[in-house]
């Protein structure tokens, strides 16, 4: 079984397609976008947490996932807090309803 946050051959990305799916989250205004950006659910991600399941940590997720013939195309992913990642699963019409919906946190700057 695949695990998260891997392409469709379980392998982890590639540096040059963390920083472009960390390019595709949203700027916080006030903090440093190098450091600090939100996913699509409202929650704040930090760029040096990608992989980890602390505060702040970050996935790239899938939008239609592998499961589902999702590509590991950059218009297929999307980064997300592992904790919204793990609610969003399989689901291919994930509805942004998760525990860590707004979450804002203090990354280190």
């Amino acid at each position: 079984m695949r695990e998260r946050n891997t392409d469709r051959q379980g392998r982890p990305f590639p540096d040059d397609i963390r920083q472009a799916v960390w390019r595709k989250a949203t700027v916080v205004s006030g903090r440093d976008p190098a450091v600090v950006r939100q996913d699509r659910c409202g929650a704040h991600i930090c760029r040096d947490k990608h992989g980890k399941r602390v505060d702040g940590g970050w996935e790239i997720d899938h939008i239609k996932p592998v499961a589902l013939g999702g590509s590991d195309d950059l218009f297929n992913l999307q980064p997300l807090h592992w904790a919204n990642n793990l609610a969003k699963g399989d689901d291919l019409h994930f509805a942004n309803n998760t525990a860590r919906l707004g979450v804002k946190l203090g990354c280190v700057v």
